[in-house]
């Protein structure tokens, strides 16, 4: 039983390397967090602050595990241009774009009020 838990975190931990070793947007995200993060130590956030925050870090970086999920799966079984295929593509893409925009307004949000303060 163990066992089987601790293989499926190994599964699980191949599956973000694989993401970031593939995806150049998730390597983005994954740059955008970061300098997120050191902003957020930076302007020393409060909990509330870093909870949105990683929630939105989380959104996006799913999103985009999601998009390249349905992605793969997509091209094994239509191989060929498929009109849905293409239209179940685009609809992740673009849920992977709303988790962007969502993630964006947070920091706005969040940090806006801080560099606004600086100035």
């Amino acid at each position: 039983m163990l066992k089987k838990r601790l293989n499926s975190f190994r599964y699980a931990i191949a599956g973000i390397i694989s993401l970031v070793r593939s995806q150049a947007n998730a390597k983005i995200h994954l740059l955008a967090a970061v300098v997120v993060i050191f902003a957020g130590l930076y302007f020393e956030l409060d909990r509330t602050a870093w909870c949105l925050v990683a929630l939105a870090i989380a959104s996006v970086l799913v999103a985009e595990a999601f998009n390249t999920a349905l992605e793969h799966l997509t091209d094994l079984v239509s191989p060929e241009h498929h009109p849905l295929a293409g239209k179940a593509k685009d609809m992740a893409a673009g849920a992977v774009l709303l988790a962007a925009i969502g993630a964006a307004a947070v920091g706005l949000l969040v940090f806006l009020p801080k560099i606004l303060a600086l100035i």
